[in-house]
């Protein structure tokens, strides 16, 4: 295919004034409304083609949106029927890929399986997703794979679109021997799972064994967490077949595996994703060093790179998420999902006065968290809290609701996972939508002051 190649006197000149002659072309006009040349030969103007016109342009996002309804027209569609007019929830890109998810996601850890009845989890799932959420996360460590396990019958029973849901779970703990954890290939693939191509029988015997699994978990899942990780089949594919789904939206790496050779693991995750059990590929709890590292190494054998972070990100919890992330979003396109935005139920303000006993720190296994929120910095966290919660005051709305409207202003965060054991927390928190608007810099720099641990970036210093 040959490519016209404009010369010179061809292309107009929008800033040329006066009669100046060049090449043969003298002058520049109007003629009817028409940027028309003048030429030599006098063969009197001739207008320049309609796309050699200069014109102001739109912005893009005016004509996209312009584009976009005159195409729904055609269809008989509308703006106002999609999720996001109805519901005002706000969606924005996983990351640099092109998935879009809730920028409020429902969590499954401690509440799904644990804290929570299946009946609870229920409304819980019913509340978010008729409220706009769409991102789920879960992971196969998650109360020993009940957690799973809930999700997917909740799915399934509503009957909701899978093309409407964005799944996520986590692998790297899946159960007691030695290769039921970690990032090998082995463990991240492991697993029965069942392509469309199966036979009926076949079919038919792995749906006995997600009954069966399902109810050897509700039976013993409370007493005994250790028992039924050895009931579950590890890996994606385990998981997969808990949920009852044919494939998840991303799988995320749980932690970093130094057993396990980089190579590996960016290769068994562009393995289950061209499978099509996984969408896209992530990280949890991994450094800046070590997601780079995973790149570099995608791209050195042409595999799939992961696209998003889980970290913890919350008013006391800042560094990573505001420092680090920023710049390998900017350099490689990872996104930042958050998890606990309250810091597991301490933004909420009810540990000023003790540990109340349905409260996550009076559990067994969270022993760690109680001891947190009684030491010397839990005393000043409470301190700083009510300091905060007079700017709530101020903003018309509670605490929670700007601890987590304050993650969201962060524009790097494409989604902030939330943990809510009763229907009440979870609408209070969703109400944060409305609190962002009023995120202005003047409310963040007053914060931060009364945190006093804003983190500082190489920007920062150069400046």
């Amino acid at each position: 295919m040959y490519l016209y190649k404009a010369t010179c006197p061809d292309i107009p000149n929008p800033k040329q004034k006066g009669s100046r002659s060049h090449g043969g072309v003298q002058a520049q006009g109007l003629s009817h409304g028409r940027l028309v040349r003048q030429t030599s030969t006098g063969t009197g103007p001739r207008p320049y083609a309609p796309l050699m016109l200069w014109t102001a342009k739109k912005p893009k996002g005016v004509v996209r949106l312009k584009q976009l309804e005159e195409f729904l027209n055609v269809h008989s569609l509308s703006l106002h029927d999609t999720v996001k007019s109805q519901t005002g929830m706000v969606y924005r890109n996983l990351g640099k890929s092109g998935l879009r998810v809730s920028c409020l996601g429902l969590g499954t850890w401690v509440t799904f399986g644990g804290q929570i009845t299946d009946e609870v989890a229920e409304q819980l799932m019913t509340i978010a997703y008729e409220n706009g959420v769409n991102l789920f996360d879960t992971a196969e460590v998650y109360a020993g794979g009940r957690a799973e396990v809930i999700l997917g019958n909740i799915i399934k029973k509503k009957c909701w679109r899978r093309s409407s849901l964005v799944i996520t779970t986590k692998l790297y703990w899946g159960g007691k021997a030695e290769t039921e954890r970690g990032l090998s290939r082995k463990h991240i693939i492991e697993g029965e799972h069942t392509h469309t191509h199966t036979h009926t029988h076949t079919h038919t015997h792995i749906m006995k064994k997600q009954q069966l699994y399902a109810f050897v978990l509700s039976f013993y899942c409370v007493s005994s967490i250790n028992f039924t990780t050895s009931l579950c089949p590890s890996g994606l594919k385990g998981s997969v077949q808990r949920m009852q789904l044919e494939y998840v939206d991303v799988v995320f790496a749980n932690r970093p595996d130094s057993n396990t050779p980089m190579e590996e693991i960016v290769r068994a995750m562009t393995y289950v994703i061209n499978q099509g059990m996984a969408m896209y590929w992530g990280t949890s709890r991994w450094t800046a060093m070590e997601i780079m590292e995973a790149y570099s190494v995608a791209r050195q054998f042409n595999l799939i790179p992961p696209v998003c972070e889980q970290a913890e990100y919350h008013l006391f919890q800042r560094e990573k998420v505001e420092v680090q992330l920023p710049e390998l979003y900017h350099k490689i396109g990872v996104g930042a999902m958050t998890w606990s935005p309250l810091a597991c139920g301490i933004i909420t303000g009810k540990y000023e006065n003790g540990i109340p006993e349905t409260s996550r720190a009076s559990m067994k296994s969270y022993q760690w968290l109680k001891e947190k929120i009684i030491s010397e910095d839990g005393r000043k966290q409470q301190a700083k809290l009510k300091e905060l919660n007079h700017i709530a005051e101020k903003l018309g709305c509670t605490l929670p609701q700007l601890a987590v409207a304050w993650c969201l202003r962060n524009e790097g965060v494409s989604s902030v996972l939330l943990g809510t054991s009763n229907p009440e927390q979870l609408t209070e928190n969703l109400g944060a939508i409305q609190v962002l608007p009023k995120m202005t810099s003047h409310v963040v720099t007053e914060i931060d002051h009364i945190l006093g641990n804003r983190p500082y970036s190489k920007k920062d210093y150069r400046s």
